[in-house]
């Protein structure tokens, strides 16, 4: 029997069962009897409290976690460090292991490892921006929700940014995503955590590790020395923009790695927007030379001990016989005196030479100046650039302060010097995306106008009626702007929509179901208007026995008619039900708010997984009439809205 289960904490939590066990502390589900909620206690292990080294990175985790307050990281409620007994108090997740999820799950579609690894790293920017280093980011560290949603978890070996921890005596993260400084125990920041969930987005996006290996060392080398195989090479079917994303992330070398987690993000979420997006300036950016191709390895201390034996050992054998004869205290002091004039003469040539060449060979510090809102042409030619600095583009970036081609972001910022080094790398703001209009000549005219609210552009939108022989009731016939033609925010679009032909010739409709007759009228341009009920006539109930418009007669386009139908009102179902089926938005992920519209008016509202794909809902309304549908879906992740095809619902 555990010694904790059945106990209470300080007179507010009632440990109920043990949950998980880590490398220092177990993990219980407990009861907090002030609140009255279950929580998750993580209480170091009592074999583990007596040493002031475990102790202190227990401390260490508590003084992290308190800091972090976020969606995508477990929160913490409390915490506790009396001498007796050392717990951190934290929500109680109900859920699994990202590990787990991709066990059950096996290789994930592109699509859900975006919306996990931007989850992520949303949580990493969080503890990032707090100065807290997580540096053990794996999935069995990554917590997924029932709704879709994922915290991250575990931060027992995180540290902060400044307390100066380095991981010399033992590689604390997982091997098989550790970074490689980590792996050669050198200081770490955030870029350390990217390369790991970098590694964590390969195995999503391939159902593999991107390393392998016999046994831990074998996989740290991996990570030291060599290049995974690419995530498009495994499966062709990967977006090449997030294959780029990835590799990027996970590069050996940090300073090819995203620079922050918000830069990796940004670039996460231009791939969202635009899953074609080119990001060619990954790609160069990872195809640029180390600047040493032999990266400086550790060699193990007996190694070193044995080599500088040996050396040492063959100096003191060299032969007698061939001992070179002393020289005199002299002779040495002239030989010294000239090698010394010998350097001196080099240093003064160099000088002399290389003081000619510009600022490439000089000693003298420039200023970078700030070249933000010119172009890159002006920006070259620019007082304190020409002939100092070179300016090479990284890529674009999405503005609103900025003309697009105007440089929005530059790298070394305005008014840091520089002897060496002489390239300032900058983003340029791109073209904005032109909108044209959608052809929607034959759409029902309710669905052309929620297709161009779903633009964003605030467009201001008119209805108007003509008839049509060509377009069928309540379908566009044309539109001001046309087709293909430019749109602009706040421009007032005309939707013009068919009232049905010109004339019509009005059928014979006695005899008819009213559900159908109702339909039919609709279609041939006919308003349908009152239908009444005669309850004394012999004909089946629910049939049309009367119309108002003489058959063969011919009337203008929506003219309304109206039926006489036979029986009572009552006989027939006060309200007919009609399920409809819309889809889930290929292109959301995670939980979301479902609103189901009939005519204008929303009736109900129910929160569900986009994993389900599909959903129905059942509508009512009086026989023999119709009702236009819809469904809204709203991200709870992003709040991104969409909204279904319109349905006809004939009751």
């Amino acid at each position: 029997m555990d010694q904790y289960i059945g106990k209470m904490l300080d007179d507010r939590y009632e440990i109920l069962e043990l949950i998980g066990t880590g490398g220092m502390a177990n993990v219980y589900k407990a009861r907090c009897h002030r609140l009255n909620r279950l929580v998750a206690i993580k209480i170091l292990k009592s074999d583990l409290a007596d040493n002031a080294d475990f102790r202190r990175r227990f401390h260490d985790e508590s003084q992290a976690v308190a800091q972090l307050s976020h969606a995508n990281i477990v929160s913490v409620y409390d915490v506790s460090t009396n001498p007796d007994r050392e717990y951190i108090v934290m929500e109680l997740i109900d859920g699994i292991t990202l590990k787990q999820y991709m066990e059950r799950r096996g290789r994930m579609d592109w699509r859900e490892s975006l919306h996990f690894i931007t989850q992520i790293m949303r949580g990493l920017s969080h503890a990032h921006s707090r100065g807290i280093i997580h540096r053990d980011i794996k999935p069995q560290n990554i917590m997924v929700l029932r709704d879709g949603s994922v915290k991250v978890a575990d931060f027992g070996i995180a540290c902060l940014a400044n307390a100066g921890q380095t991981l010399t005596q033992e590689a604390l993260g997982s091997v098989h995503y550790i970074s490689p400084e980590q792996a050669r125990g050198d200081r770490i920041d955030a870029r350390s955590d990217i390369y790991s969930a970098g590694v964590v987005l390969y195995e999503m996006l391939t159902g593999r590790l991107p390393f392998e290996g016999d046994s831990a060392v074998s996989v740290a080398i991996q990570h030291l020395s060599s290049v995974p195989l690419a995530p498009r090479d495994i499966d062709p079917s990967i977006p090449e923009p997030l294959e780029l994303i990835c590799m990027k992330a996970m590069n050996s070398d940090p300073n090819k790695r995203y620079a922050s987690a918000d830069a990796m993000i940004e670039d996460l979420e231009k791939f969202r927007r635009d899953p074609s997006v080119d990001m060619d300036y990954i790609r160069q950016e990872l195809s640029k030379p180390a600047a040493d191709s032999e990266p400086t390895m550790p060699i193990p201390t007996a190694q070193v001990a044995s080599a500088v034996k040996k050396h040492t050992g063959e100096v003191r054998r060299e032969p007698e016989d061939d001992e070179p004869p002393r020289r005199d205290k002299r002779s040495v002091a002239i030989i010294a005196g000239i090698f010394a004039a010998a350097v001196l003469l080099v240093v003064l040539l160099f000088k002399l030479i290389l003081g000619d060449f510009g600022p490439a060979g000089s000693n003298k510090s420039y200023t970078v100046p700030d070249v933000r809102g010119m172009t890159v042409e002006e920006a070259q030619e620019a007082k304190g650039v020409k002939d100092i600095f070179t300016v090479h583009v990284q890529g674009t970036r999405k503005t609103d302060e900025y003309q697009p081609g105007q440089i929005v972001e530059q790298d070394p910022i305005a008014g840091r010097t520089r002897k060496s080094n002489f390239v300032i790398e900058v983003y340029v703001a791109e073209e904005p995306e032109k909108v044209l209009m959608k052809d929607l000549t034959g759409m029902e005219y309710r669905q052309a106008r929620v297709l161009l609210t779903d633009l964003g552009m605030s467009l201001k939108i008119e209805s108007r009626e003509e008839s049509s022989d060509k377009y069928g009731a309540n379908a566009v016939i044309r539109t001001e702007p046309a087709a293909d033609e430019p749109l602009t925010a706040g421009q007032t679009v005309i939707i013009y929509y068919s009232t049905g032909p010109e004339s019509v010739v009005v059928p014979t409709f006695t005899g008819q179901n009213i559900a159908d007759a109702t339909k039919n009228a609709r279609d041939l341009g006919l308003t349908v208007g009152e239908i009444t009920y005669d309850p004394y006539n012999i004909a089946e109930p629910g049939q049309v026995v009367e119309q108002s418009l003489e058959p063969t007669s011919e009337v203008p386009g929506g003219t309304k008619i109206s039926f006489t139908v036979s029986g009572s009102k009552n006989d027939q179902q006060s309200q007919t039900s009609r399920v409809a089926e819309f889809s889930m938005p290929a292109d959301m992920e995670g939980m979301l708010k479902v609103e189901f519209e009939q005519d204008g008016v929303i009736l109900d509202s129910q929160y569900l997984s986009a994993s389900l794909g599909k959903v129905s809902y059942t509508f009512t309304g009086d026989p023999g009439t119709s009702s236009y549908v819809c469904a809204y879906f709203t991200s709870l992740d992003t709040e991104a809205t969409k909204v279904s095809d319109i349905q006809e619902v004939i009751f």
